[in-house]
């Protein structure tokens, strides 16, 4: 079987997340939400995006977002490409 995981964090790449739920929080959700920049979409919707440095801490975040009763729309992640040096060809 394939391994379909191919978003990997090296040791010196970290991993970013963008968790999108309903409706607007305001950005004093900030500090409860581990330091997540909170963006208010045109669409409704709020944006939490930031480094989460292991999945323990992602599902934290993500009761965080069930305790609250905030229907989640999803949860994307992506590595951050500056932090890691530039390979040689």
């Amino acid at each position: 079987m394939p391994n379909r995981c191919k978003a990997k964090a090296g040791p010196k790449q970290s991993l970013i997340y963008q968790i999108r739920i309903e409706g607007h929080l305001n950005h004093d959700w900030t500090a409860w939400f581990d330091g997540m920049i909170v963006t208010l979409e045109k669409n409704g919707e709020t944006l939490l995006t930031g480094p989460i440095p292991d999945q323990s801490a992602l599902f934290g975040l993500l009761r965080k977002v069930r305790d609250l009763g905030i229907p989640l729309v999803s949860v994307n992640r992506e590595i951050d490409r500056q932090a890691e040096p530039p390979k040689p060809e």
